[in-house]
């Protein structure tokens, strides 16, 4: 039986509704075997980031060579690295084993708002991550530190994704979740637009979703599928994760990732 498998590259979220945590069960409900190489703990819940507590750049990069020199990734996940010394251990060993299907989501802030990425690390994410990853998924203000622009619609948001790929990403799904263009998002490939339409949910519990969504994508990657198709199915899922309307916790709370499975 042919298994295809996704690595995550993140940092631990001790109440389970983002980071590692969030990335494995998206991997495992939509049919990949999931690996993590951890960059971060952090003490967390639906309210907000207490404490974050770096790996050092030695034991991240022992993690990721033990996981590609055994069980080969046929996708790869990026999402938590707080500091350029991270991004730069990373950058090397996908390099070095030639990852392939790299999706990188540059987490920049918490749901709830907490800062978790250094200020230097956006610099060193572009330079050293964006010309390896297959796609890259910024929500609007992520993509408007990492361009420089101001996004408040829709041309904004084809502008913004339009440089984001001249410095390196050769695609960018960028999110337009943030009440522009209410849940379409924009996928911008080789010079090429188009506008990935959703549906959007009442529902205030969206911690994780940028993880989930970045995580689905990978997963589909590793199954083959094309790029379009690939973040399509995953917004889908997404979709009715949000939809199944998990209520957990006293802030934003996780999603509902088994609600397939249907015991939550």
């Amino acid at each position: 039986m042919s298994v295809h498998t996704a690595l995550t590259i993140a940092g631990s979220d001790s109440s389970g509704g983002a980071g590692i945590q969030a990335d494995i069960k998206t991997m495992i409900t939509n049919g990949v075997y999931a690996m993590s190489a951890i960059t971060a703990l952090t003490a967390q819940n639906t309210t907000g980031v207490r404490a974050v507590m770096e790996v050092s750049p030695e034991f991240l990069s022992d993690q990721l060579d033990a996981v590609f020199e055994d069980i080969y990734p046929d996708a790869v996940k990026i999402g938590m690295v707080s500091s350029k010394k991270l991004i730069g251990v990373i950058g090397e060993k996908l390099r070095f084993y030639h990852a392939k299907n790299v999706v990188a989501d540059p987490v920049m802030v918490a749901s709830s708002g907490s800062s978790l990425m250094e200020n230097n690390g956006a610099d060193a994410f572009i330079n050293e991550l964006f010309p390896l990853a297959s796609l890259i998924t910024p929500n609007i203000p992520e993509a408007e530190v990492l361009s420089g622009c101001v996004i408040k619609n829709k041309q904004d948001m084809e502008t913004a994704a339009e440089k984001l790929s001249a410095l390196g990403a050769k695609a960018v799904l960028l999110k337009g979740g943030h009440s522009i263009c209410d849940a379409d998002d924009l996928l911008y490939m080789e010079g090429q637009k188009t506008w990935i339409r959703g549906k959007r949910i009442n529902n205030p519990n969206t911690h994780g979703t940028g993880c989930t969504l970045s995580s689905a994508i990978a997963s589909n990657l590793a199954k083959g599928m094309e790029m379009e198709g690939a973040v399509k199915s995953a917004k889908e899922y997404i979709s009715k994760a949000l939809a199944a309307g998990l209520d957990l916790g006293k802030g934003s709370g996780p999603l509902n990732h088994a609600f397939g499975i249907g015991n939550l």
